[in-house]
């Protein structure tokens, strides 16, 4: 069994590997092509209507696998734009097709590995699912970080788009000055709003389009007060420097929302995590003991029946402890 399992990770492995290299070679030859067709059409100085076209495509595509065929059918999927978005909050370089792939491995290999040592499909479809949610996992894990982050730097932002104001700047040379003297991410992405409006873009489009990049209820407030100031008049300076204090006072709630819900947290933490534990440690004790669970169908149900109690379990602590502020 052991040699059977060691040939099919070999195989998939050799799978990946050679799809991986055949899938750089195309992307190279592609844009090798591309490079001459480009050179050609700078060149003449008279481009037609079809390179202009070409030309066009080149500038405004993202390659979202370096596979042709998964990045054909990922452009063709809804989701695609919403993983996109995700992988951009997280400030993570991976490409929507290799996150996929990496799930869809992290699902087949440890689902059929759980299929070969206990016989249950279901069993295995529930222990794949599981493992191909942590490339994801992750990504979450990094945006919700990345976002905590830019909470964290924004009254400080704030303050100094005060500073600048009252002393006499505009708005978009106080934007400038965040830019320079604030951290990522509050600096990167206020950059990217401040670029916005070199180019030409107004005002309310950049302050939306910083919105849906980093969706936070303070920049909301931080944006409506701008708008309204902007169309109703009066001091932006005040304004903001109120935003500010209403800021730091959803902070002071939240910490001591996480105080008192901490115990229920870990609670709920070790709750989960505890018949997992001692499950794998009398394993490793007692093998025959535990197979009992996956080699009867009576003990396939209980596992199923706690794995499901478990879920509903976790679910019911997290809905309790999260609480709005």
């Amino acid at each position: 069994m052991t040699i059977i399992v060691i040939m099919i990770f070999l195989g998939v492995f050799a799978v990946a590997a050679l799809l991986i290299m055949a899938a750089g070679d195309g992307a190279s030859q592609e844009s090798k092509q591309m490079l001459a067709r480009l050179d050609s059409v700078l060149a003449t100085g008279k481009p037609r209507t079809d390179m202009d076209d070409l030309l066009v495509d080149v500038r405004k595509t993202d390659l979202i696998s370096a596979i042709p065929w998964m990045d054909r059918f990922l452009r063709q999927a809804e989701l695609t734009p919403r993983i996109r978005r995700l992988l951009s909050q997280a400030d993570l370089k991976w490409t929507v097709g290799g996150l996929v792939l990496m799930s869809v491995a992290a699902f087949a290999i440890p689902g059929y590995l759980v299929y070969l040592r206990t016989g249950a499909i279901l069993l295995g479809l529930a222990v794949g699912l599981v493992v191909g949610f942590i490339p994801f996992g992750i990504v979450l894990r990094k945006r919700a970080s990345r976002l905590k982050k830019f909470e964290e730097g924004l009254p400080e932002a704030l303050e100094l788009i005060v500073s600048a104001l009252r002393v006499g700047q505009s708005l978009n040379a106080a934007l400038g000055l965040v830019t320079r003297e604030c951290a990522d991410p509050v600096g990167t992405e206020f950059r990217v709003t401040f670029e916005e409006q070199n180019y030409g873009l107004e005002l309310k489009t950049a302050l939306d389009n910083m919105t849906q990049r980093v969706p936070l209820q303070d920049l909301r407030i931080v944006v409506t007060a701008i708008m309204i100031q902007k169309e109703s008049g009066g001091n932006l300076a005040e304004v903001l420097d109120k935003v500010v204090e209403v800021i730091r006072e959803r902070f002071r709630l939240k910490r001591q929302v996480m105080t008192h819900t901490a115990q229920g947290r870990l609670t709920g933490l070790v709750l989960t995590l505890l018949p997992i534990v001692l499950g794998c440690a009398l394993y490793f004790v007692n093998p025959d003991m535990m197979s009992v669970l996956w080699k009867r169908d009576i003990g396939i149900k209980l596992l199923y029946a706690a794995g499901g109690m478990m879920v509903i379990g976790a679910l019911v602590i997290r809905k309790i402890v999260n609480m709005e502020v």
